[in-house]
């Protein structure tokens, strides 16, 4: 899952810019791509397809953690998937990365009111020593009242970050605290903690505990379920010592086998003109990797399918990205095409759930171009606000071919109620409302049909004027 930003700049409401559909559609040949756009919409609202691929993935597979058989058992099926379905040059081409593995974890509280803890190992932790460890929390309201201690201040002790997180539509609470599990480890080891537990990235209130990856800090480090962190608030302010034992074991492979899953619809016209969308294929282990990110999976895979009934004149190229949650198949995907990013007409990624999108960002200047009128037309009635700004941030598989200059956009959808569910044991396929994922579906569909049917060259349209 990417971190969030807000969006840039003020925003217009399609219905604003007037922008709205007509009654009826016209067809053959006499259509124009506004028409064509309001077709693909149409269509896409009540196709099947996103379901059946997210069904179909979390039901045959399931959880994908990196450097597992069952991500082994994912490349497979990614590439069946495609094939199936109708998409040209389907191939896998694999990496490296490193990849953290869950062992057994344990953690209870044994000293003064002895009570069970929900935890989940964060990626990249280490193991305890056998047997366990057992010592003093300190506990911290803030992430930033943990890093205002002198370094060597938490020797011998569980440093404790209990800091909530805020909800919002746009994942900005998520992207406010998110250091609190990346970096706290580190920052915690640095001022001699043995270990570091920090309430879940989350905004739910069962005692499912939320996992991610983390920068290795050298200790134990875990997520508290949000009732949890709770309960150590509570014990430490009747102002007794209160000692926690945990046990945990974890592996970590540094040079794991990982594939990108690559699949096309090749271009009529301008073939080497390519449009790169995706999602990541990978999970971590404790659900079934539905909302994330299955459901982008699925998103890119089926509006591309429905973008290209009729081969398109640009080249539609959906990547199933293979490392997103431990990273490295957006590094690995950027090298293996860096000749090629300068063909990108543009990027995109789906990676905020299934929630509806609600709002979006296109590259400078293209909102004016006919073809991206064509697709505002066509998504008016889905009531999507249009930044003012530019796009901030694609998403992280796409990060490197961002860096290397290739145009990109970004489509928000609403994570009101992802964060009660990401990264924990309620990532499942029940989460998932079919007629939300439909509504992504079809608005990635009338973007991918016009971008690839027309001759729109968002570099030249955000290239500033002589």
């Amino acid at each position: 899952m990417r971190i969030l930003t807000l969006l840039a700049g003020p925003a217009l409401s399609l219905a604003a810019l007037s922008l709205t559909a007509p009654p009826a559609v016209a067809q053959g040949a006499g259509a124009t791509l506004t028409d064509q756009a309001i077709a693909v919409r149409d269509k896409a609202l009540g196709d099947p397809t996103g379901w059946d691929v997210v069904e179909s993935l979390t039901t045959e597979v399931g959880a994908r953690p990196v450097g597992s058989a069952a991500m082994s058992r994912a490349r497979d099926w990614g590439v069946a998937k495609l094939k199936a379905l109708g998409f040209e040059n389907v191939h896998v081409e694999p990496f490296t990365t490193s990849a953290w593995s869950r062992g057994l974890e344990s953690a209870e509280v044994v000293g003064p009111w002895p009570q069970p803890l929900h935890i989940l190992g964060l990626g990249g932790a280490s193991s305890t020593p056998k047997g366990g460890l057992t010592a003093p929390i300190v506990v911290f309201a803030t992430y930033r009242a943990m890093l205002d201690q002198p370094m060597g201040s938490l020797a011998g002790k569980i440093a404790v970050v209990t800091e909530t997180m805020t909800r919002t539509q746009d994942g900005a609470g998520y992207g406010g605290i998110n250091a609190n599990r990346t970096q706290g480890p580190v920052e915690a080891a640095r001022r001699g903690a043995v270990a570091y537990l920090v309430r879940s990235l989350s905004t739910d209130d069962t005692r499912l505990p939320h996992t991610g990856a983390a920068s290795p800090g050298g200790i134990p480090a875990a997520a508290l379920s949000t009732p949890d962190a709770e309960l150590l608030d509570h014990m430490v302010a009747r102002g007794r010592p209160v000692t926690v034992r945990l046990d945990m074991t974890s592996s970590l492979n540094p040079a794991a086998q990982a594939w990108n899953v690559v699949g096309e619809i090749r271009g009529r016209e301008a073939a080497d003109e390519v449009i790169v969308v995706g999602g990541h294929l990978d999970s971590w282990d404790p659900g079934t990797g539905a909302i994330d990110d299955g459901a982008g999976v699925a998103i890119m895979t089926a509006a591309a399918r429905l973008a290209s009934a009729e081969r398109p004149r640009r080249t539609i190229r959906v990547v199933m990205f293979g490392s997103e949650e431990q990273s490295g198949s957006g590094a690995a995907y950027a090298a293996a095409h860096k000749d090629e990013i300068g063909k990108i007409v543009v990027a995109g990624e789906s990676d905020e759930g299934a929630g509806l999108i609600w709002s979006l960002n296109l590259p400078r200047g293209a909102a004016g171009h006919p073809a991206m009128k064509a697709f505002l037309t066509a998504i008016g009635p889905l009531k999507i606000i249009v930044g003012r700004g530019p796009p901030q941030q694609g998403g992280s598989d796409i990060a490197g071919l961002m860096g290397g200059g290739a145009p990109f956009v970004d489509f928000h959808q609403d994570a009101s109620r992802y964060f009660d569910l990401h990264h924990s044991a309620d990532d499942t396929l029940d989460k998932i409302k079919p007629d939300e994922l439909a509504q992504n579906v079809a608005v990635w569909a009338s973007f991918l049909y016009t971008v690839a049917n027309s001759d729109i060259d968002f570099r030249k349209l955000a290239a500033p004027a002589p």
